[in-house]
């Protein structure tokens, strides 16, 4: 991987939860971090859950590490190309070199 792979942007982000009148948590997204990434589509699938169609597109994000990503887990979420992606996990390649992020997203949106 050369940092000339890197060719799409992608925007890491972050829930923030706050309490509604009921006093039950609310999650109010908001970025964290706009990056250059390469993408790789991972795999598409359909599942039949509850008697509903399902399908989901996996993909894995190479970025390059820093500190402002060093501590991104699977409790934030991917923005890209207008689809939002849940991270499944993150993994470091190398000492503080490169990070792989995979991640999920409902083909539907």
């Amino acid at each position: 991987m050369r940092a000339g792979d890197l060719d799409q942007r992608i925007t890491i982000r972050r829930a923030t939860f706050t309490t509604n009148g009921f006093n039950e948590p609310v999650a109010t997204w908001s970025d964290l971090v706009t990056i250059w990434a390469a993408r790789r589509d991972a795999s598409a699938s359909e599942g039949y859950r509850a008697q509903e169609v399902g399908a989901q597109i996996s993909a894995r994000f190479i970025i390059i590490w820093s500190s402002q990503v060093a501590d991104v887990s699977p409790t934030d979420r991917v923005a890209f190309n207008g689809r939002e992606y849940n991270i499944t996990l993150v993994r470091d390649v190398g000492r503080r070199r490169w990070r792989e992020i995979d991640a999920v997203a409902r083909a539907e949106t």
